[in-house]
């Protein structure tokens, strides 16, 4: 029996917020129908998730281990499966398919591993007692995750919340319900996950307000868009509960003027052109010396020209589509505003279907929508730079903070000018899309709150730090 039976998708009651198709962007196709998720539906998952979890947390660490461990090994068994629902849902070319089914597993082996990691401290203390710190698990933990990476982006939160001894629900975003959320539930039962601690919970903004507002969810993973995180920030402090925000992006890459230019560019087609763009940490903006400019911009449209496009089921291309019409005629919107206020396009522009050609516009401002934007698709805004102050300036002006490249031999001054550009992760000599589940991940300004997933930034997003002291005999006070 394949792993994603669709007979056995829901576990439990039905939910209650009606139907809705999943759809093959490529070709328009419903693959299957999905049960959606209201808020009555958030709420009694929470009950049934508080009450599983007070026995997980109990069960010994190797216990959890061992499940993490068996899920990451499914991830591999079942990689064929997997990667077709991630080819077909979301529109990866089958190399990201495969990119996120590795990362899935190491997920779950990074989070075995947490299992067993030293919980707490012993403290000095002024008074005759022990004193310590013991991370306790929050309980009930919310994830609600994006389309453009479903499966990493859901399982990097769902994997350490549930190693540290945590129930999840999790909200797949609906577009990418299968294999962002409904996968993980599969591969999780099937790892001997016991009941009630993972409910995938597909729906609407009405029921990812309903997992932030509850009660029982006592910490909320968001990754997601600038916009939708500011809501789930202020809804998630009304009801003083942390909030994990992982947002949007505009980030740079820095090409110095000692670079090699086709390396570069190598670096930039891939940093923006990869997964059709739709990626947080897309290079979004180029900036590059003005010795090397002409030749950047020129190798570069040549490479984004090259590059095949189409559905990456059926054919071998470079990039597939665009997740919705909605994503494409923003995308387009921005390229026809740019080249409407000045600037150049010399690749790209085009579209068939929701299959968008990838772009390079030169001579970008700071005003050029694209440039100024996070676009979420396949574009490359270029603009030139004539010293490194004037670089560290237009890398570190506008409010997004997440990820950074710098090319160049030399690494040590690249060093240097990171450490004046605001942001949550830097790369040098390689361009802005990277991630591995060791590493902490996350972004400053409105790119989110800050390095919350990944390595043991994990213990502090999914535990709470508890205070603890023990006396041999009952104090004496003075009243």
């Amino acid at each position: 029996m394949p792993l994603l039976d669709p007979t056995i998708w829901q576990d439990g009651p039905t939910l209650r917020g009606g139907t809705a198709p999943v759809v093959e962007p490529a070709t328009g196709l419903t693959l299957a129908t999905l049960d959606l998720a209201a808020a009555p539906d958030v709420s009694e998952a929470a009950v049934r998730a508080q009450a599983a979890q007070q026995d997980w947390a109990r069960a010994t660490h190797v216990e959890r281990a061992a499940v993490l461990r068996r899920a990451g090994d499914l991830f591999s068994a079942h990689a064929e499966e997997l990667r077709t629902w991630l080819v077909r849902e979301s529109g990866s070319v089958p190399g990201k398919a495969d990119f996120e089914l590795a990362v899935a597993a190491q997920e779950c082996y990074e989070a075995a591993a947490l299992a067993s990691r030293p919980i707490g401290q012993v403290l000095p203390s002024e008074a005759p007692r022990l004193s310590w710190t013991r991370r306790v698990p929050v309980g009930v933990v919310g994830v609600i995750a994006p389309f453009n990476v479903p499966l990493v982006l859901a399982i990097r939160s769902v994997a350490p919340a549930l190693a540290l001894g945590n129930a999840v629900l999790l909200k797949p975003d609906r577009r990418t319900a299968v294999s962002g959320g409904l996968a993980l539930a599969a591969v999780f039962a099937a790892a001997g996950l016991p009941g009630g601690l993972l409910h995938v919970l597909p729906g609407d903004a009405a029921a990812g307000q309903a997992l932030v507002a509850d009660p029982l969810v006592r910490v909320v993973s968001f990754t997601g868009s600038t916009a939708s995180g500011r809501r789930v920030g202020e809804l998630a402090g009304r009801h003083l509960k942390r909030a994990h925000l992982e947002l949007g992006g505009n980030s740079a890459l820095v090409v110095l003027r000692d670079a090699d230019v086709e390396a570069a560019v190598a670096q930039a087609s891939w940093g923006t052109f990869f997964h059709q763009g739709q990626i947080c940490m897309t290079a979004g903006r180029h900036l590059v010396h003005a010795s090397l400019y002409d030749e950047y911009v020129e190798r570069l449209a040549a490479r984004a020209e090259a590059l095949a496009v189409g559905d990456p089921f059926r054919e071998q291309v470079h990039l597939g589509p665009l997740i919705d019409r909605g994503q494409l005629d923003r995308v387009h919107a921005l390229v026809e505003a740019s080249t409407e206020e000045g600037a150049k396009l010399l690749a790209g522009g085009t579209y068939e279907g929701l299959f968008y050609r990838p772009t390079v516009l030169a001579g970008v401002a700071d005003d050029t929508p694209a440039y100024a934007e996070e676009v979420f698709g396949p574009v490359a805004p270029v603009r030139s730079f004539a010293t490194e102050d004037e670089a560290v300036a237009l890398a570190a002006a506008g409010p997004y903070g997440l990820s950074l490249g710098i090319v160049t031999p030399d690494t040590a001054r690249a060093l240097e000018l990171a450490d004046r550009i605001p942001t949550g992760i830097v790369h040098l000599n390689d361009q802005t899309v990277n991630d591995e589940a060791v590493a902490p991940f996350g972004g400053v300004g409105v790119s989110g709150t800050g390095a919350r997933f990944g390595g043991e930034a994990n213990l502090d997003a999914f535990t709470e730090l508890r205070w603890t002291t023990s006396r041999r005999t009952p104090a004496g006070h003075p009243f």
